[in-house]
């Protein structure tokens, strides 16, 4: 090859597919949904699964995890207030779809979510129905779907 001095060096050849024999690279990792303060008096305040915390059969670091369903609930709450009891039911049925798919979570732990647990995620997701001022949810019909 000539060197002309001003002239680029011709570019490399690669067999054909060598660049997918690359690893693709990853791809972004989406931006967390941005959370907004609880405004209800009663739940900002409000301490979510504590029986749960409390308990070192319940690793804090899944405990965390339920707790951000239900603050979570709480923010969709707010931010478009269910019309009837069948609306609050489809927000507080996410919710506990939500702690079903957590329940792997836990076991993953060598905890589980049991009838202690079961009565504390319950017991919140009625507290706050109430405090959203649904004081006549069916506290049945609140979790209805749940597998734990």
């Amino acid at each position: 090859m000539i060197d002309h001095g001003w002239l680029a060096a011709p570019p490399t050849c690669q067999s054909p597919g060598a660049e997918s024999a690359q690893p693709p690279a990853d791809p972004p990792k989406p931006e967390p949904e941005p959370t907004m303060p609880i405004t209800n008096t009663t739940m900002a305040d409000y301490a979510f699964l504590a029986e749960l915390y409390e308990d070192d059969f319940f690793p804090d670091h899944v405990v965390d995890k339920g707790k951000a369903v239900l603050v979570r609930l709480c923010e969709r709450l707010e931010a478009d207030r269910p019309a009837d009891l069948n609306a609050l039911y489809v927000l507080t049925q996410a919710a506990a779809a939500e702690f079903n798919d957590l329940e792997a979570d836990f076991e993953a732990a060598d905890s589980e979510i049991e009838t202690v647990a079961r009565e504390e995620i319950c017991g919140d997701v009625y507290n706050i129905a109430v405090a959203y001022g649904f004081a006549d949810a069916d506290h049945e019909m609140l979790t209805h779907n749940r597998t734990f």
